[in-house]
């Protein structure tokens, strides 16, 4: 039997994606960005050692589906934050993924137009702008990394 009647039986279609380094080339961080993360990781790392007195509190929706609707809790969430920042530091959840789901829609990454059509790279480029917009806002950023195994 031949090797390649067993590899791959499953696989209709290959598309390769861009690597990291080609989506932050073609979507790139300002210096003015730069800064505002570095402040805002030095802000939670003060909280988190005790130097800042406010708690931290990370919140946002579940999974983003729609960028808009995304932008829109942004700029309540910023407003919110301008009137807690005395004693809390709201930073904004931002998850494009649905990890333990494991029927139906995986996220704006796997799926970005709720098609079945699993455009992964529109999925990566909506990601990476949405994120550079809320970075534009002012907003601290926190996201997950995990192994649903």
């Amino acid at each position: 039997m031949q090797k390649d009647a067993l590899n791959n039986v499953h696989i209709t279609d290959e598309q390769v994606l861009m690597t990291p380094e080609q989506l932050k080339a073609a979507f790139p961080l300002s210096l003015q960005q730069e800064a505002q993360i570095a402040d805002s990781r030095k802000t939670i790392s003060d909280i988190i050692a005790g130097r800042d007195p406010r708690l931290l509190v990370v919140c946002g929706p579940c999974s983003i589906h729609d960028p808009e609707t995304a932008l829109e809790y942004a700029r309540r969430f910023k407003a919110l934050a301008a009137e807690v920042s005395d004693s809390l530091y709201l930073v904004m959840r931002v998850y494009f993924e649905k990890p333990r789901t494991t029927v139906g829609w995986k996220g704006l990454i796997n799926d970005p137009h709720m098609d079945g059509s699993f455009d992964v790279e529109a999925g990566l480029q909506i990601a990476r702008k949405l994120l550079l917009e809320l970075v534009n806002m002012g907003l601290p950023l926190a996201t997950e990394a995990l192994d649903s195994e």
